[in-house]
């Protein structure tokens, strides 16, 4: 008897998740194993954060909430975009979520239909792409230069063959941690909307920045669907939360999923994120730690032959060209991590056609890991 399995589940492996594995099989066999590839912060969630888990855990039964969310911790993200953005939302448009990722599945089942086509730009996070197949929905995969900071351009939207039925930008990017600016994502936008494209902004780096303020697609756009996190910013990745903005016309059939496929987002996680916002503090002390890593990385990775790297203006990735060193960058990773004791990620996760030839690094991570990689790959690439 053979039974059939969906070919929906044939889709490419997050490779990160791979070498995650594979460093923590080495650190459980007694290697030192410094950890610069996963996009996870170092640092906990907010003090307040916990404080108000603790609460929640002794005074509320933390049943099922609304599919859409707690009515106050959406309320109050509309509060956070006045104050941050200076952008109004009403709070009804605002969605509650598991995670961005369960924001993403949410987003393209609400907008997109099966053969519909959504481009994305190469690199990119590879969660994208990967969702997309699984649906149905095709990714037309966008190639973009470091000369447009490894962003879509209407130029580069234009040259696409076929239809377009929407579009994907992040920014700050994973892997490259580049942005766009309010002229360029004005551009991006009209485009969109002059062609009927439905435009998706993938801001979970947002406050994470360099000398750049966080641009909401929102301000161009209020037809945009937004996506966000407590993972990135907050410091919350394992409490699996993070929220939307959508047209009013999407609401219902979002929230219909929703109850479906979830019934609600993670109560205790939602109780606890209400704290995150007057948790500033700690929150910029984190920051501050992840502008140190930056520059440790910036200034010592090419004393290792690392010197072809993406503008890192936000997030807490580097984005390496090592063409220079290799053509294989998951063996030339393997090669880091076995020999080096580094574990990065390759360039193959998030550009499946040039991605051979770049590495990324996350500096999410300690201070003193930063020293201690640059330290070991430089002895390495001697």
């Amino acid at each position: 008897m053979s039974l059939k399995i969906s070919g929906r589940g044939q889709i490419d492996p997050f490779i990160v998740m791979d070498v995650m594995r594979e460093a923590n099989v080495l650190d459980a066999a007694g290697e030192d194993i410094v950890h610069l590839e996963v996009g996870q912060p170092g640092t906990s969630a907010p003090a307040r954060v916990r404080d108000a888990a603790i609460a929640a855990l002794n005074a509320d039964r933390l049943g099922y909430t609304d599919a859409l969310g707690i009515p106050a911790l959406r309320e109050r993200l509309a509060t956070h975009y006045s104050d941050f953005y200076g952008v109004s939302v009403d709070p009804a448009r605002i969605v509650i979520t598991t995670g961005s990722s369960g924001a993403f599945l949410l987003a393209f089942l609400a907008a997109f239909d099966v053969g519909d086509r959504v481009a994305l730009a190469a690199p990119g996070y590879p969660a994208y792409r990967n969702i997309l197949t699984a649906l149905g929905i095709e990714p037309v995969i966008v190639e973009t230069r470091l000369e447009d900071r490894f962003q879509p351009t209407p130029e580069l939207l234009a040259r696409v063959e076929g239809r377009l039925d929407g579009l994907i930008v992040a920014s700050p990017s994973n892997p490259t941690g580049t942005m766009i600016g309010a002229a360029e994502m004005a551009g991006l936008t009209g485009y969109c909307r002059e062609n009927d494209i439905r435009f998706v902004s993938d801001e979970i780096y947002h406050g994470i920045t360099y000398g750049h303020d966080s641009l909401t697609a929102l301000e161009h756009d209020p037809e945009a669907v937004i996506i966000n996190s407590f993972s990135k910013y907050f410091s919350m990745t394992g409490w699996r939360l993070g929220w939307m903005i959508v047209p009013p016309e999407m609401t219902r059939s979002i929230e219909c999923l929703a109850q479906n496929l979830f019934i609600s987002p993670p109560t205790l996680s939602q109780h606890a994120a209400m704290a995150a916002f007057d948790s500033q503090e700690e929150l910029q002390s984190n920051i501050a730690r992840y502008a140190r890593n930056r520059d440790i990385l910036l200034a010592e990775l090419p004393r290792a032959g690392f010197d072809r790297l993406a503008p890192a203006d936000g997030a807490f990735y580097i984005y390496a060209d090592v063409g220079h060193m290799t053509n294989d960058s998951a063996e030339f990773c393997r090669r880091m991590l076995t020999e080096a004791q580094v574990a990065a990620t390759p360039g193959l996760d998030f550009d499946p056609y040039r991605g051979n030839t770049y590495v990324r690094f996350s500096f999410a991570g300690s201070e003193d890991d930063m020293t201690r990689a640059v330290e070991r790959l430089r002895r390495w690439r001697k």
